[in-house]
C-alpha cells in the first residue's frame, strides 16, 4: 500500500496539497479548471493546521481498525482489498457524517457541493500521489508501506 508521510519540520503551510486534491476530487487536475465553476467551496481529502510557526498537512492514515468503516450506515466507508486503503464508495454516501464523528484524526469532510464525504484516497489512479508531487518543500514522501521504518511517525 502506497502511504504517505509527513515531515512536519519540512511543512511551509502554503496549502498546495490541499489545493490539488481539492482539484482532484472536483472533477480535473488542473486546480484552475477544476475550481472555476464550482459554487460551493471544494472539498478533498487534505486539511493543513498551522500553530504559529508550526504546520501539518493533515489527511486519512487508512487505519488497521478504521471506525469509520464499522460507523457508516450505508456501507460506503470499505476497505479496499488490492491496495489496502479505506475508501469511500460514493455512490452509496448519504452524507449522513457518521464517518466524520468518528474519524480520531479529522480527516474526512463532506464536500458541500455534492454533500458527500471525500477523504484521502491515495491516489491510485497515478504512481505518486497528487500532494506528495505538489508539495514545494519535500514535506510528503510517498513510500510503500512495507518500507515504512518504525517509529517514522507515518501519517
Amino acid at each position: 500500500m502506497k502511504r504517505v508521510l509527513v515531515r512536519e519540520e519540512l511543512c511551509i503551510g502554503c496549502g498546495l496539497c490541499r489545493v490539488y486534491c481539492e482539484a482532484h476530487h472536483a472533477g480535473n487536475d488542473d486546480p484552475l479548471k477544476a475550481l472555476k465553476k464550482r459554487v460551493a467551496p471544494p472539498a478533498g481529502g487534505i486539511r493543513v493546521e498551522q500553530n504559529g510557526i508550526r504546520c501539518l498537512s493533515i489527511r486519512c492514515r487508512h487505519c488497521a481498525h478504521a471506525a469509520c468503516i464499522d460507523a457508516c450506515l450505508t456501507g460506503a466507508m470499505y476497505r479496499d482489498e488490492d491496495s489496502g486503503l479505506v475508501l469511500v464508495d460514493s455512490e452509496k454516501c448519504i452524507g449522513c457524517g457518521t464517518c466524520m464523528l468518528v474519524c480520531p484524526f479529522g480527516a474526512i469532510r463532506k464536500d458541500e457541493a455534492t454533500t458527500k464525504v471525500v477523504k484521502c484516497e491515495g491516489c491510485l489512479d497515478v504512481d505518486v500521489p497528487r500532494c506528495v508531487s505538489a508539495c514545494p518543500n519535500g514535506a510528503l514522501v510517498a513510500v510503500d508501506e512495507t518500507r515504512v521504518p518504525a517509529g517514522s511517525g507515518a501519517r
